[in-house]
């Protein structure tokens, strides 16, 4: 390889990762794909109060839930003759926009766009409403390179856009190992490049960077390209569970619908129970779905490495939220937001208590 490649490489992935920086500062996202082959309401079944509900999602192993669900046909069976109309994104910022404009009415989704969709609009657009994912965030990189975590200084890691949940975890975890790096610029004693999880494996591969502090499947896909897991993020929290996809809702369509919310909950608990108990079939269920909606399925090498970093759970783990903000506010990220309301369990715990399960707290943040 000439000297001059790695440089050439690392400007075309600086380039393409900017774009989405410029994208989300001008209140623009990557737009959604509607899934052409939409479930259909069930044929003679009463429908709700609404006649159909839009669900917007990810293509990634994180939103399982969602991709399980609407595969299997569990969310449609208990919304009878309401018709599940899906929609994938590939950003958050394009999420809550689409949820902004009323062009979806539930979605699943991380943290830190969560907490900016409820701050920027003052608390009036969105609430949680259940949990869907913890876990499944590493930090991988060159085994040749960094055999160590202390060998992270001085090297080149990427995250998948600057103020996002993994953004914002690796600048705390930097800032707790004692380093000093500029959270707009990435700059400092650790180069932080925002780059696409798309083009992530290329750069790796082109030498552009030297490990990335990514969710799965991107983790995993570097390591079929001979990177190493060098830290699994759920070791740095109590009980090692962190939420990594969120429920939410349209506050005005809960409060017309909430007997539709309340079956998308009833789909969502025990499509999650479905996964749990049949983990071989929901990996195929998940690749069938991703091969449908992006044209590509995981290879078994990189889904079955993935697949056990990842805990489905009803539970939003609100706790880990609020810690979630506070290290994006400590990285100058995010001023200190009110978060009070950004919950609202009361039909999740319904159904959990239907279900005969535990019901779930929500740290204080509830509505009142």
């Amino acid at each position: 390889m000439s000297a001059a490649r790695p440089l050439t490489a690392l400007r075309t992935i600086a380039a393409i990762a900017a774009l989405p920086l410029l994208l989300t500062a001008c209140g623009y996202g990557s737009e959604a794909t509607e899934n052409d082959e939409q479930p259909k309401g069930a044929a003679g079944a009463k429908k709700l109060s609404a006649g159909e509900v839009r669900i917007g999602y990810f293509p990634n192993l994180t939103h399982a839930t969602a991709l399980v669900g609407v595969q299997e046909g569990l969310l449609q069976k208990e919304l009878g003759g309401t018709t599940i109309k899906p929609s994938t994104f590939n950003a958050g910022p394009s999420e809550i926009e689409a949820l902004n404009a009323g062009s979806i009415d539930i979605g699943f989704i991380g943290p830190s766009p969560a907490i900016n969709g409820y701050t920027k609009s003052k608390g009036k657009n969105l609430r949680i409403v259940s949990g869907s994912a913890s876990g499944g965030v590493k930090l991988v990189v060159n085994p040749t390179k960094i055999k160590t975590l202390d060998d992270v200084k001085g090297k080149r890691i990427a995250t998948p856009q600057l103020g996002n949940t993994q953004d914002v975890a690796f600048l705390h975890w930097v800032s707790e190992k004692g380093w000093k790096v500029d959270s707009q610029s990435g700059k400092g004693d650790v180069s932080v490049l925002r780059t696409d999880n798309k083009v992530t494996p290329d750069a790796y591969k082109s030498g552009s960077i030297d490990g990335a502090w990514v969710p799965e499947p991107t983790a995993s896909k570097l390591v079929s390209e001979g990177a190493k897991v060098l830290l699994d993020e759920s070791d740095l929290w109590p009980d090692k569970k962190f939420v990594i996809t969120n429920i939410i809702v349209r506050q005005a369509f809960l409060k017309e619908h909430p007997d539709v919310v309340e079956a998308v909950l009833r789909g969502t608990v025990k499509t999650n129970a479905w996964i749990t108990a049949n983990p071989d079939k929901a990996k195929e269920s998940v690749n069938a779905a991703l091969k449908k909606e992006t044209g590509k399925p995981l290879s078994a090498e990189v889904i079955n490495a993935a697949w056990p970093s990842i805990t489905i759970t009803d539970d939003p783990l609100a706790a880990t939220l609020q810690a979630q903000a506070e290290h994006a506010v400590d990285a100058g990220l995010l001023k200190k937001p009110e978060l009070t309301g950004i919950y609202d369990l009361t039909l999740l715990n319904k159904v959990l208590k239907a279900a005969g399960k535990p019901e779930v707290p929500d740290a204080g943040l509830g509505a009142k």
